[in-house]
């Protein structure tokens, strides 16, 4: 699904934000730490279980939006990331700590930019759309 530049890209990346929605509707967006491994990504954390994230998941709210992103650089500005949705499961996996929960996100699709080419040509952002 994502090129070579954007794989290395989120292999090098260690936080990003999460979107989920809870069964009446609110949204809650929330700062996690991930691993990728090359076609899903891995959220866990501390107490997972007691998280809104966690939670809106398991109430089988299973539609989410994760963004990775940063600066390059701010002289010149250049911004590059990822913004891609997709759906969410819980899955227990072993970890440093032992066995546990942890969000794993299958992407459906997604948006880069300052990746693969710069994002910006001309004063015009340019984001490349993937699926």
């Amino acid at each position: 699904m994502f090129s070579q530049r954007e794989t290395e890209y989120l292999r090098s990346q260690r936080l990003a934000r999460i979107a989920t929605i809870s069964t009446d509707g609110q949204p809650d967006v929330a700062p996690v730490i991930f691993e990728f491994d090359g076609k899903c990504f891995l959220i866990g954390g501390i107490q997972q279980e007691r998280t809104l994230k966690y939670k809106n998941v398991a109430e089988d709210n299973t539609r989410v939006s994760l963004v990775v992103d940063d600066l390059e650089s701010v002289e010149p500005w250049l911004p590059r990331g990822i913004k891609l949705h997709g759906s969410a499961e819980i899955v227990e996996r072993e970890s440093v700590l032992g066995r546990a929960l942890v969000l794993k996100i299958t992407p459906d699709h997604y948006w880069s930019w300052g990746i693969d080419e710069p994002a910006f040509s001309h004063g015009k952002p340019l984001i490349k759309r993937g699926s």
